[in-house]
């Protein structure tokens, strides 16, 4: 069984700043605000009845009223109910015709959000799916996705090369300020991850809040893209196992990764320092990894002039730079060097 971590991952304050209107609430909103103004047309008609005279019967009964402050809002009137008194026509000249005014500005807002700009949204949205290619997804924009979009921006990674899935609105809304691609859904789910473009993808960075999900959604992206490199991060030692059986290459564990870190660092008061200078793109140096070129096939590991070699991958092998296998690199061995920054 997956074993959830008890660590809680909050999300950072920007996020509780955002508005959490949802399109049905503003739409609610957008309503209200048309029927208190109408309210306030139907108020002053009634107790200004004395006002108005109805040209059918003579009579102006509440009935009436209700259907002249609707007839005036939304036209300019038939003619049969009409103002007599001074104070009735500044009313309408002042109040009703502004109230008028402010009800077709909200219909026609409401009609271009819900409608028109949605439609847009829409067409473009599939237009940027359908042209997707060699693209990174991320999934789950909590405190750890949002910093892995992050750095992929820092190194140079475009906007409109990371795809952002996750099921907070919020969330997304937070994620399309950065320019990157969104889509609203549950990523262990087939459609969603093939919305995104799985099969077309560079890699699939996985971060959700839970590790069940994170294996879950490996497990999917494996069984639809089963070349697309997938890396998942996951907050219980125990299920390290379990997202390298979902199809992980890469399993990050922050929590086990901080311990360790933290425990290097006694032995030494750089280590620390050296390891994020690695793992970060501000820092002085960077981990590369590369496949070898064919003129440093025959070549040993040491040899390898575009950085510091450490390691080679070959045939799902690994080779440290002190083995014998090192002494001589192989086409189609991949290689891990670290690069000075400022080089590249």
């Amino acid at each position: 069984m997956l074993k959830q971590s008890r660590e809680v991952r909050r999300r950072p304050a920007h996020f509780q700043r955002r508005s959490s209107v949802t399109a049905g609430a503003a739409l609610g909103l957008r309503v209200l605000a048309a029927l208190a103004l109408v309210g306030i047309a139907l108020a002053g008609h009634w107790f200004d009845r004395e006002g108005l005279r109805d040209n059918t019967d003579g009579e102006v009964s509440f009935i009436d009223v209700v259907y002249f402050t609707m007839i005036t809002v939304t036209t300019v009137g038939y003619g049969d109910i009409v103002p007599v008194t001074d104070r009735a026509r500044l009313f309408d000249t002042f109040v009703v015709t502004p109230v008028r005014i402010f009800v077709w500005l909200i219909f026609l807002g409401t009609a271009y959000t819900f409608l028109f700009k949605n439609t847009w949204e829409r067409w473009r949205m599939a237009r940027i799916q359908r042209e997707l290619q060699n693209h990174t997804i991320v999934c789950g924009y909590g405190a750890t996705g949002a910093e892995a979009v992050a750095e992929l921006l820092r190194r140079g990674c475009p906007p409109d090369g990371i795809v952002v899935v996750d099921a907070d609105e919020i969330a997304l809304e937070e994620a399309d300020e950065l320019g990157v691609g969104t889509v609203l859904g549950d990523a262990t789910h087939n459609a969603v991850l093939q919305e995104a473009g799985i099969i077309r993808a560079r890699a699939l960075v996985v971060s959700p809040n839970r590790d069940d999900t994170a294996v879950l959604i490996a497990m999917t992206a494996r069984r639809l893209a089963p070349e697309v490199p997938v890396a998942v991060g996951v907050r219980a030692t125990e299920n390290e196992i379990l997202a390298r059986d979902a199809g992980a290459a890469v399993i990050v564990n922050p929590v086990s990764f901080g311990g360790r870190l933290l425990a290097g660092a006694t032995m030494g008061s750089h280590i620390a320092d050296y390891v994020s200078d690695l793992v970060t793109s501000d820092g002085r140096v960077k981990l590369n990894e590369r496949p070898v070129t064919p003129q440093e096939v025959g070549r040993p590991l040491r040899g390898v002039e575009t950085g510091q070699a450490l390691r080679l991958y070959r045939d799902g092998r690994t080779i440290g730079f002190w083995e014998p296998e090192a002494a001589a690199m192989e086409a189609g061995d991949v290689l891990i060097e670290i690069v000075p920054t400022t080089d590249q």
